[in-house]
């Protein structure tokens, strides 16, 4: 980077920085830059070292490495000279994309991005999107019928799920043309992607035809949108304060009252179911999973029981309640215990441990004399719990136990030479346990695997 003594008349790009170092971040605090060797990135990196001497704190940068362009390798050697030359720490992620995930080469390499900063040791991640960045999201969520929400397009400031970092966007009123001002006044050098004029990608195809065209007739349209976005942030906040004041009497826990929410006006059940489902860390439905899940709720039977697919993670109703749980895991054969403190079942999705107690438990002679196994249920299984009471079937004993429904299909068991002597929250077989002094080992689910009600 060629450092020039030039300076940008009235260029509000450090301005906009210092700002927000002022408003936002504590001295001494550890910032981390998202440097991809953009001029957009560049320009940040050039405008946070100018201003390190008059608010102090920790900058290095993270560079990842997506592997999709024959220039992949020059980018980040680029970006290691770059930060060389400032004495600045650099981390360079490398990372594979298959060219036909299923999510698209655009979320694919997003997700993958996405999940490095998230583990990153810092206080503020710093990403450099601009103004005509963010009227590109608003068109692109806007021509995917998004709500409130979505078209508030990016935060300046954002607290996301599962991030150590704040992610700050410095430069998001900045437009486009004000970063390649200040690059070119300062001599900056920069990479180009050539993938950014690839119109297969429909970000490209707004930026290069549908902007331009649209700017031609109504001047000043990325500067209106990015407006646009900021109202409709307002308006997301709005409806989440709705949310919440419906939640105070409708969500207890991981319950959603169903009477709550069939009490309210179609939008506002919608808002609050909404707002349940975010709120628990999955990524928001599209109208129509949210519709049918809202109308499976409300419209059900009191004593019926719904469960809606949403991907990764499934809506029950339950007993008058809606629960947001993970889907069920896929089908794995059971596993044979040869001894360990504790071992994991992966049909159950959780770890058993078996621990060797006194006058409690299974006893340990009838299980080193069998083939033990864990996994889950099959069908048909029955468990005597009472010394010479009948053997009953485990459906009506996990309805007796009231082991939501979604825990059943995963519910850990033990069977000895293929006979049924645990099940999980229920018990152990009654002619199965220790007698007083004698050795037994007592099965218990360790980590996830509670019943949630």
């Amino acid at each position: 980077m060629a450092a020039s003594r030039k300076r940008l008349p009235n260029s509000p790009v450090p301005a906009a920085v210092a700002a927000g170092l002022a408003r936002h971040v504590a001295p001494h605090a550890r910032l981390t830059l998202a440097l991809s060797g953009g001029v957009d990135s560049v320009v940040l990196l050039h405008a946070l070292l100018a201003l390190r001497a008059h608010h102090p704190f920790h900058l290095n940068a993270v560079h990842v490495h997506h592997g999709l362009s024959a220039h992949a390798d020059a980018w980040a050697d680029f970006c290691t000279d770059l930060c060389s030359a400032h004495a600045l720490e650099l981390t360079v992620h490398r990372v594979r994309i298959a060219r036909d995930d299923a999510a698209g080469i655009e979320a694919a390499a997003r997700r993958e991005r996405q999940a490095i900063f998230a583990a990153l040791d810092t206080d503020f991640l710093l990403t450099a999107h601009h103004l005509n960045d963010q009227a590109e999201t608003l068109l692109l969520q806007l021509l995917r019928g998004a709500g409130p929400k979505g078209l508030a397009g990016m935060a300046a400031m954002q607290a996301r799920r599962g991030w150590r970092a704040t992610h700050w966007r410095p430069l998001l009123g900045m437009t486009r043309a004000d970063l390649l001002d200040y690059a070119r006044v300062h001599q900056l050098a920069w990479v180009e992607d050539e993938s950014n004029q690839d119109l297969r990608y429909r970000r490209n195809a707004l930026r290069q035809s549908v902007l331009p065209l649209l700017n031609a007739h109504f001047p000043g349209a990325d500067a209106t949108l990015a407006r646009a976005a900021g109202l409709q942030a307002e308006a997301s906040g709005l409806l989440d304060d709705l949310a919440r004041l419906d939640a105070a009497t409708a969500i207890a826990g991981e319950r959603l009252d169903c009477a709550c929410l069939d009490a309210l006006s179609g939008p506002r059940a919608r808002n609050l179911l909404r707002y349940f489902i975010e709120q628990r860390g999955h990524p928001q439905p599209n109208m129509r999973q949210l519709n049918e899940a809202l109308q499976q709720l409300r419209d059900a039977r009191q004593d019926a029981r719904v469960c809606v697919g949403l991907g990764h993670d499934a809506l029950w109703r339950y007993r008058g309640g809606a629960y947001l749980v993970p889907a069920a895991p896929a089908y794995a054969a059971p596993v044979r215990w040869q001894g360990e403190a504790v071992l994991q079942v992966p049909a159950a999705g959780v770890a058993v441990s078996l621990e060797t107690v006194e006058g409690a438990g299974l006893k340990c002679a009838l299980l080193d004399a069998g083939e033990v196994t864990l996994g889950v249920r099959q069908g048909g299984e029955r468990l005597r719990l009472h010394p010479g009471g009948p053997h009953r079937s485990l459906k009506n004993l996990l309805q007796e136990h009231s082991i939501p429904p979604w825990q059943r299909g995963h519910l850990p068991l033990l069977w000895c030479n293929g006979q049924l002597l645990w099940a999980a929250h229920i018990g152990l077989d009654a002619d199965a346990l220790a007698a007083p002094g004698e050795a037994g080992v007592q099965p218990r689910v360790v980590g996830r695997g509670e019943c949630v009600i």
